[in-house]
């Protein structure tokens, strides 16, 4: 059975999260192994009106139920906001409509109205909310606004104006299984390189949407006094902590001195330059993060991204496979290239049997993406004593560039 969790985070305002510890891969694609994820859901009471804010992923529908019985008459709900079509957040709609007669009014953008019917088969009563509509529900006074890209179109934020509570769907959440509920001060660093691997992999291709978005609400002049998202802690203590950090990321702001390392080695030719190149950054007092794919290791992307985000530079090391880029380290630098931001200067490296052409094609790719290319270093077989001068002088290029 999953944990779950059912707090009264302020007066009329109630969490239902589930701890999700058997998604070893969120997405199907990112790794997050033992970490987890939360789904969150919130129930707003009022002497009108009963309104549910998302649900949880289907396999856990029917514990959803179960503790949305303990808050309320499951018939009473009046209305269901869908903030993000996602079948994390969405999966368990079906469920808690049939149990509740269909009666509730289900609420999101234009875009959800399609998806609730292809992805449920639910023609139920769905109503699109204009971007600033306000609704006044008994005690409650709810503002809609339309984020779009974060991650998907149709995402929106829901404010309750009266209380401070920014109920905001995908953003500023994140991956892992945190131990409180808020975000208290034991919690929040470790907590925060969660954060930055979930907005590196899963928000990361529409990063310059956050600026936007970040930007709308400041305009808005939004008293938030808390930030409820769809994963991961609740921000009372500081919300504005989490917005500056997802900024942050987006932004790509470089930790000073840290280097990305990032090799491909099939039978050690790779691994022997990464070697050169890693201590030639130590000699230079810069701080290598490393992550090499061989026959015997398979670090997690998802934390190499986390990493990507907020490097201040990177050497990528690959094999030319079948006069290409070795397929593995082919998919790592087109995930980067199209979810962190490219101002992070890049030294590539080479290794090649019959002839140098996957260190060209790496540095065609990143230079489309805008990122600096400081220099390619090709070399045949393994490094001699040659190619280790040519490693150690573009090393220090690399140095100098940042």
């Amino acid at each position: 059975m999953p944990k779950t969790h059912l707090a009264q985070i302020l007066g009329d305002v109630y969490l239902l999260r589930v701890d999700d510890e058997e998604t070893r891969y969120f997405e199907a694609l990112w790794e997050i192994g033992n970490k987890g994820i939360t789904y969150n859901s919130y129930l707003l009471m009022s002497d009108d009106a009963v309104v549910l804010l998302d649900t949880w992923k289907k396999t856990y529908a029917d514990e959803f139920l179960e503790n949305l019985r303990e808050l309320v008459d499951v018939r009473d709900v009046t209305h269901i906001i869908l903030h993000h079509m996602e079948p994390d957040h969405s999966g368990s709609l079906r469920k808690v409509l049939e149990e509740n007669g269909f009666r509730a009014e289900v609420l999101g953008h234009q875009l959800s109205k399609n998806m609730v019917r292809s992805f449920y088969g639910v023609n139920g009563k769905f109503r699109a909310v204009r971007d600033g509509e306000r609704l006044s529900l008994g005690g409650l006074t709810l503002e809609f606004i339309h984020t779009p890209w974060l991650h998907w179109p149709e995402t929106i934020m829901t404010y309750l104006g009266d209380r401070g509570v920014l109920f905001s769907g995908d953003a500023f959440g994140g991956f892992s299984i945190p131990s409180a509920i808020f975000d208290e001060d034991r919690i929040v660093p470790g907590y925060l390189t969660f954060v930055k691997e979930y907005i590196s992999t899963v928000i990361g291709n529409y990063r310059q949407y956050i600026t936007k978005n970040i930007n709308k609400l400041m305009e808005r002049n939004l008293d938030v006094k808390m930030i409820a998202p769809a994963h991961g802690l609740v921000w009372k203590n500081d919300p504005k902590a989490v917005i500056d950090f997802y900024l942050k990321v987006a932004e790509g702001v470089p930790e000073k001195g840290k280097v990305l390392v990032i090799y491909a080695s099939m039978y050690g030719a790779c691994d022997a330059a990464a070697g050169i190149v890693i201590r030639e950054l130590e000699r230079n007092r810069k701080k290598p993060i490393v992550y090499g794919f061989t026959d015997s290791e398979r670090p997690p992307i998802s934390g190499l991204m986390g990493d990507a985000a907020d490097a201040e530079s990177m050497v990528i090391i690959t094999p030319t496979y079948e006069s290409d880029v070795f397929p593995l380290i082919s998919y790592i630098t087109d995930m980067i290239s199209r979810k962190i931001p490219g101002n992070k200067p890049i030294l590539i490296l080479s290794s090649y049997g019959w002839a140098g052409v996957a260190g060209k094609r790496l540095a065609e790719r990143f230079e489309i993406a805008k990122f600096p290319v400081v220099d390619v270093v090709e070399f045949h077989g393994r490094p001699d004593e040659d190619s280790e001068k040519r490693i150690i002088e573009s090393t220090r290029k690399l140095v100098s560039y940042v």
